[in-house]
């Protein structure tokens, strides 16, 4: 598994939703003698915590879509390259801070295309049907005439961008007979469904975007080239608060800190400015610090770190902090549109 991995991830360099490999080192205080490891790059939440926190209400569109995006990137690239990931979860699919996207992880079970090494692949509730075929006929030891290709990560993704939509873990219902029989109709029907908060109008490119990848016949299956031209990647979405709170950047936006009085005083808002910079710059060096007077995004407070450590420990340190009164609400704010000038009107 070690050096499978090492293998992947050196061949896989320079992509950036693909966890880095920094170097190889030998730890010599293992219980069990000197052992190998893999030096990797420091991530975030996972798609799994996340799924955790949006207690059975789904993910947001905006976090769906930035996933969804994220990932189809990482697989073109990987299936690209020959490479088939075989192991795509929730588990496997963590937030990077500092490069504000997502970044596929663990390459343990990962092979070149028609050079499968490994017959039993992929995680119960994500494994394609192939590759349950393939690992029901290794385990009677028969031989699978079908090769499992790079369709298989497109399947794991169909379920996992389900499941982030439903809120729900869905590894009972794609493994009972009605799925086999028709899932097709399961797919409509969580979307239909009266519980599923996110039933909004751009729902259906979604829909038919996941069902791309859930056809039985790879074959017929959506390349991840193809899924990234569909009209869901098209819609603007906003994120919720509960993403800003959820998703560290390098940008803090601090609420419930400037009443519009101190707004329209200047002498009072170079005084304010100048308190919440030196409050900030207890935590880290400040890149920049941006107080709109007017809507969009009218007295909310936006600090720039040079790093998302810096950030997160600020908004740990300023939430709940009362400044001039009043209880500060501190989340984060995607960099991307903070470096562009552009403010989210709708985050709730």
């Amino acid at each position: 598994g070690f050096r499978k991995e090492r293998a992947a991830l050196e061949q896989l360099r320079g992509h950036r939703n693909k966890m880095t490999l920094y170097g190889v080192f030998t730890n010599h205080y293992s219980a069990n003698g000197p052992s190998r490891c893999l030096l990797l790059e420091l991530l975030d939440i996972s798609v799994s915590e996340l799924l955790l926190h949006s207690s059975n209400q789904g993910c947001s569109m905006w976090m769906i879509q930035h996933c969804a995006r994220d990932v189809l990137e990482a697989l073109a690239f990987l299936h690209h390259k020959g490479y088939v990931h075989a192991d795509l979860k929730p588990r496997n699919i963590l937030w990077s801070a500092e490069e504000e996207c997502f970044k596929l992880i663990d390459f343990g079970l990962s092979f070149k295309e028609g050079n499968q090494d490994v017959k039993y692949i992929q995680t119960d509730g994500y494994r394609a049907p192939e590759a349950e075929l393939q690992n029901c006929l290794a385990q009677a030891g028969l031989q699978s005439e079908t090769e499992c290709t790079s369709a298989v990560d497109l399947w794991s993704l169909g379920i996992v961008l389900l499941e982030m939509f439903s809120g729900m873990k869905l590894k009972h219902t794609v493994q009972s007979q009605e799925w086999k029989t028709n899932s097709s109709a399961i797919i409509d029907h969580i979307f239909t469904s009266e519980g599923v908060v996110n039933s909004a109008i751009p729902a259906y490119h979604l829909r038919d975007l996941i069902k791309s990848m859930l056809h039985c016949d790879q074959g017929k299956r959506a390349s991840a080239e193809k899924a990234l031209c569909s009209p869901f990647f098209s819609i603007p979405f906003a994120p919720h608060i509960e993403d800003l709170v959820m998703l560290p950047t390098p940008v803090l936006r601090l609420l419930n800190v400037l009443s519009d009085a101190s707004l329209q005083c200047e002498e009072e808002y170079e005084d304010i400015l100048e308190d919440i910079k030196e409050e900030c710059q207890k935590y880290g060096p400040v890149v920049s610090l941006l107080i709109p007077k007017e809507n969009p995004g009218k007295g909310q407070v936006f600090v720039e770190y040079a790093n998302a450590g810096d950030s997160k420990a600020a908004q740990k340190m300023l939430t709940g902090k009362i400044f001039d009164g009043k209880f500060v609400v501190a989340t984060f704010y995607p960099l991307s549109a903070y470096k562009r000038g552009y403010l989210y009107q709708n985050l709730l």
